[in-house]
């Protein structure tokens, strides 16, 4: 049986290049981290929804704190605590941008391995490696 990076005889009795040691080892890191970066996106997206409920829930109460303020016969000083909530939200929306570029990376990660993936898998079943590959 041939090692990896050898290459094999056909019934020709020409040589065929198969895989190398490097190919199934880069192949088998892209299948590894498929999963785990797909989970990292479900994650990140159920974070970023909840994040924008969150951001919706401050300003629904900054509102009610507005109108409350409004209808109070008894002068209460809400204002402090508008500002309070005010401020929460934008930080709120700043994580959610940060949570939403840091998706869009994973999205590309995710394109860029099944794309290196479809790449390698028509490499090996068509036999043909790139010029200068260890494999010939």
């Amino acid at each position: 049986m041939a090692g990896a990076g050898s290459a094999a005889v056909s019934g020709a009795g020409t040589p065929v290049a198969g895989p190398t040691g490097r190919d199934l080892f880069a192949e088998g890191l892209l299948e590894f981290l498929r999963p785990a970066v797909q989970q990292l996106d479900s994650h990140v997206h159920a974070v970023r929804e909840s994040q924008v409920e969150l951001r919706e829930q401050i300003d629904n109460l900054a509102t009610e704190l507005y109108r409350i303020n409004e209808d109070q016969k008894v002068a209460l000083d809400l204002d402090p605590y508008v500002k309070k909530l005010l401020n929460a939200r934008r930080r709120v929306v700043l994580v959610n941008n940060i949570l939403q570029n840091a998706q869009e990376r994973l999205r590309r990660l995710n394109h860029s391995v099944a794309k290196e993936t479809a790449r390698r898998r028509a490499m090996l079943d068509s036999g043909i490696y790139p010029p200068g590959s260890p494999s010939k």
